[in-house]
């Protein structure tokens, strides 16, 4: 079943409604049909995620480079989205995409920001390193070696240096030091937050949340951080379980559109 069009209000225009190919999705086995219906969705929302991947355009990646790592995450969204929630699958597309893309800079550019200035500074000295070792071979030329041949100061050639260490990040499959039967770096590492797959989706919603009224935001803190039932907040803020009920959705109601607002 192709997706449609959406005739309800989207942040962008042309957001298909692909409700009913979720639901179908949801009950299909894993084989044909459901590959089918899955490739239709990602088609669908290809455009949101070509969209988003032009946000971080100029940064030091190529657009088509972006434009992949927006279409994995948006198969990550599509396999991992609940219809049965009832949240909007828009809702938690956007921010599942640009979580992806955010981890491909920190994964495959610079370890950390230099100036670009510095990051010049490292080529010329990668590349005088290089034509030294057809002349010096057995050793690592010395500081003013490297200096002579890329026509640099010492204390650049050091700048370089650095910044050459600072290219790419220790693997945590390398082993450390002194230790023995190849105790590695990831061995002394704890095991992955099970809370980080939410992160991002709490990260989107903290400028909505401020711009509550104060009595919205004690109800959502009261609820979804201090794990209280709609009847205990009721009690406590002398109101009915009802309104309580009414203003929870009013409240998600409009931190989802700020999101949705803010992504566009």
């Amino acid at each position: 079943m192709p997706a449609r069009l959406s005739t309800k209000q989207h942040p962008h225009d042309d957001a298909p409604d692909t409700a009913e190919s979720f639901r179908a999705l949801a009950l299909l086995a894993p084989g044909p049909r459901h590959d089918t219906v899955r490739g239709e969705i990602v088609e669908a929302w290809l455009p949101m995620a070509d969209r988003l991947a032009g946000r971080f355009r100029n940064r030091g990646e190529s657009s088509e480079d972006l434009r992949q790592v927006a279409a994995l995450g948006l198969l990550k969204a599509v396999d991992r989205y609940d219809p049965a929630r009832g949240n909007a699958f828009e809702s938690y597309a956007v921010p599942t995409i640009t979580g992806e893309i955010k981890r491909h800079f920190r994964d495959h550019m610079w370890t950390v920001h230099v100036p670009r200035r510095v990051q010049e500074l490292r080529n010329q000295v990668r590349f005088a390193v290089q034509d030294l070792s057809q002349t010096v071979p057995g050793r690592r030329p010395t500081t003013a070696e490297i200096a002579a041949q890329a026509g640099l100061r010492e204390e650049d050639v050091l700048v370089g240096l650095e910044a050459m260490e600072s290219f790419t990040a220790l693997s945590l499959d390398a082993e450390l030091a002194g230790g023995e039967d190849g105790y590695s770096l990831s061995d002394t590492l704890g095991a992955p937050d099970p809370a980080l797959d939410i992160v991002v989706d709490r990260e989107a919603v903290k400028p909505g949340l401020h711009d509550l009224p104060e009595r919205d935001q004690v109800i959502l803190y009261l609820r979804f951080f201090g794990d209280m039932t709609q009847a205990g907040i009721a009690e406590r803020l002398g109101i009915s379980q009802m309104h309580v009920s009414r203003l929870l959705g009013l409240c998600c109601d409009r931190l989802r559109d700020q999101v949705m607002h803010d992504a566009a």
